[in-house]
């Protein structure tokens, strides 16, 4: 079983003042992430790990540098003879032998001597200064020594950077290239992640056609499928599109059944409204989905529930293109998180200063797209884009989406709102 869900229930009729029959935002979430738990997780090979949240905290086995070693290539010496070095009074120090990156075997300097050495070769014993090149002639059998760095220049100790047993990262940290460095260079070379969830998104009406041609009366080009498969990697996920499924409801239940069988979300996008042509409602509104009237603008009518022997989440999204990504953004989106096992949840967020003046309709909390920018000095500025029936244009050209609450008709230029971040991942 990858999740369990509850069913989020519809308000009751008891609701009244703005938004009357709509259930706020912040509870519905709260009543669909609550009841979802993280997949299990996997003990993976470091290569593959990448994009992964981790599932528990990593310690470090052994120190990091693993043992003292020159950093820079030059000679490695004792400070105590090549202290007093200067252009006019160098030093010359017999080459007693060179040490590559690949030398193993334990090597000791005595007074007057020093080793040829390549960045990242061990020590020799008793050396503590690594004098560059550019400070000597570069000779072979002996060197002369024109200039003097302090006691320690060029040399790396076992465990500067980081001691044994260091919890180098924590549980819920997501994976990057540079911690994948780090963990291999620290000796490990397993760890124990989330899996990124298995999303499978599905395109449903009689109308659609496959992108490559526009639409005309009776079609319509399948925008949501492309856009929200992409959304989903984007997240985190791994995505997949399945394609277009017609209304038919013997066809639509066997997809989500086939698909439950290797997902670990499945998102469908059409069909949630009331309308006649309405087939996925109607469908899976029998089983183990309910679609709630939600106060969000665009896109209200979201649908979330389970489906397969496995109880698959599953959510379903408005048509509409514009409201499909919005909700995707404010339901799938965080659902993508919990699964992965990722924190936060939910986008970074900033509050900035309203470039121009925005109306909202009253009772709805609105999404709407727009372009946020640091201001110099400190703080940020916000730009609202189209939004409405045109938030699919305003999507494309966004870096946030500006929320304005359910009771906010009108944000007048210069006052502040809340800007989710959309060019920031986690």
């Amino acid at each position: 079983m990858t999740a369990t869900a509850e069913r989020p229930s519809a308000p009751g009729p008891s609701a009244r003042g703005p938004g009357a029959g709509l259930m706020p935002l912040a509870e519905y979430l709260a009543m669909v992430l609550r009841g979802l738990r993280p997949l299990p997780a996997l003990d993976l090979d470091l290569t593959q790990a990448y994009g992964n949240v981790l599932a528990q905290d990593v310690v470090t086995p052994g120190p990091l540098p693993a043992f003292d070693h020159a950093d820079v290539d030059g000679y490695a010496a004792r400070f105590e003879d090549i202290g007093h070095a200067e252009p006019s009074r160098p030093v010359r120090l017999n080459v007693v032998g060179d040490l590559a990156a690949s030398s193993w075997r334990p090597v000791r300097l005595t007074s007057g001597t020093c080793f040829s050495i390549a960045a990242g070769a061990p020590l020799p014993l008793t050396a503590d200064v690594i004098i560059p090149s550019g400070d000597t002639d570069q000779g072979i059998a002996s060197v002369e020594i024109r200039a003097a760095p302090k006691r320690g220049y060029g040399i790396r100790r076992a465990g500067d950077e980081l001691p044994a047993g260091t919890v180098v990262a924590e549980a819920g940290a997501f994976v990057t290239p540079a911690l994948v460095a780090v963990l291999a260079a620290t000796g490990i070379g397993h760890i124990v992640v989330r899996p990124s969830p298995r999303v499978v998104v599905v395109a449903t009406g009689d109308e659609l056609v496959d992108a490559g041609r526009t639409s005309q009366p009776g079609q319509l080009v399948d925008v949501n499928s492309h856009a929200l498969t992409a959304a989903a990697a984007e997240a985190g996920a791994h995505a997949y599109r399945v394609g277009i499924c017609d209304d038919d409801p013997d066809g639509l239940r066997g997809l989500l059944e086939d698909q439950a069988l290797r997902a670990d979300l499945i998102i469908t996008t059409g069909g949630t409204g009331t309308g006649p042509g309405d087939m996925v409602r109607r469908i899976l509104s029998k089983v183990m989905v309910t679609f709630t009237a939600v106060s969000v603008y665009p896109g209200s009518s979201l649908g979330f529930g389970t489906v397969g022997n496995e109880e698959v989440p599953i959510i379903c999204l408005p048509g509409d293109p514009g409201a499909a990504l919005v909700g995707f953004e404010v339901l799938a989106r965080p659902v993508i998180q919990v699964l992965a096992g990722a924190e936060p949840v939910f986008r970074p967020s900033v509050r900035a200063h309203l470039l121009e003046t925005v109306h909202s309709p009253l009772g709805l909390r609105e999404f709407r797209p727009a372009q946020v920018a640091e201001r110099r000095g400190g703080g940020y500025t916000v730009q609202p884009l189209a939004g409405g029936p045109y938030t699919l244009t305003g999507m494309a050209e966004a870096n946030g989406l500006m929320v304005l609450g359910e009771r906010v008709t009108a944000a007048p230029a210069g006052s502040t709102v809340d800007v989710l971040l959309l060019d920031r991942r986690r």
